[in-house]
């Protein structure tokens, strides 16, 4: 018997997959609104976040559309599809809840080793990248890459010169569609009050040597994206 090929199957998509199958066989016609997503976890026995994931794929499929204050409905395909055809994301990139969760586990844990390892001259370009994402705000302007910027600075003030490039990697995952998609739904770039806050509390346990602060400190800004990319009011 001749092997097949060995691919990466996400959970979000085996969740896309059967909502797909549904709407291919007319069970969810053109025009059907889908149930809520806590329904869907608990019929399918999955996570919020799973489903929230497998709505942005089908989204991006162009399966679904979110009508703001109504609820999440299957639209006309731009394409016509057999009933045999399955639904073919390609790449949408890694599960966007899976993202923070490293980020929550990796970075947490470099902000302690950085409140003890930091330079004064770190603590000054950290504190810097502060300052500027400040200014950003003043000017209306976006602050994503400064934020960024400031996530890496602080791994490379553990002078560990490995950990930046692991954070890097973290934050370029972001620009995968699937987190992209989930960001511009549930306007995550718009929650800047609270980014800047818990980065002045982040700078702070830093400049105090407070490794287990610095450590909740991150802790707690990560988990407040992750509540935001799963609030009840981005839900149509």
């Amino acid at each position: 018997m001749p092997f097949q090929p060995i691919g990466t199957y996400r959970l979000y998509q085996q969740v896309a997959d059967q909502i797909d199958e549904l709407i291919r066989t007319e069970e969810f016609p053109v025009g059907h609104r889908l149930p809520p997503e806590r329904d869907l976890a608990k019929m399918l026995g999955v996570s919020r976040a799973v489903v929230r994931e497998a709505m942005v794929a089908l989204e991006i499929a162009g399966l679904i559309e979110v009508r703001s204050g109504s609820g999440t409905y299957v639209k006309e395909p731009a394409k016509q599809r057999t009933h045999m055809s399955p639904l073919n994301l390609g790449d949408i990139g890694p599960s966007p809840f899976d993202i923070i969760s490293a980020r929550i586990l990796i970075e947490s844990e470099i902000a302690s080793l950085a409140a003890t390892k930091a330079t004064e001259r770190d603590l000054n370009e950290i504190s810097a990248l502060l300052d500027k994402m400040y200014e950003h705000k003043a000017r209306q302007e976006s602050h994503y890459e400064t934020d960024r910027q400031f996530h890496i600075r602080i791994a490379a003030a553990t002078g560990n010169m490995v950990l930046p490039s692991i954070v890097e990697g973290l934050w370029d995952n972001q620009f995968a569609p699937a987190f992209k998609v989930l960001s511009q739904r549930t306007h995550l770039l718009d929650n800047r009050d609270a980014t800047l806050s818990d980065h002045f509390r982040i700078t702070d346990a830093l400049r105090r040597r407070d490794a287990n602060g610095a450590r909740e400190a991150v802790r707690a800004h990560l988990s407040q994206v992750v509540d935001v990319m799963l609030r009840e009011d981005t839900e149509a």
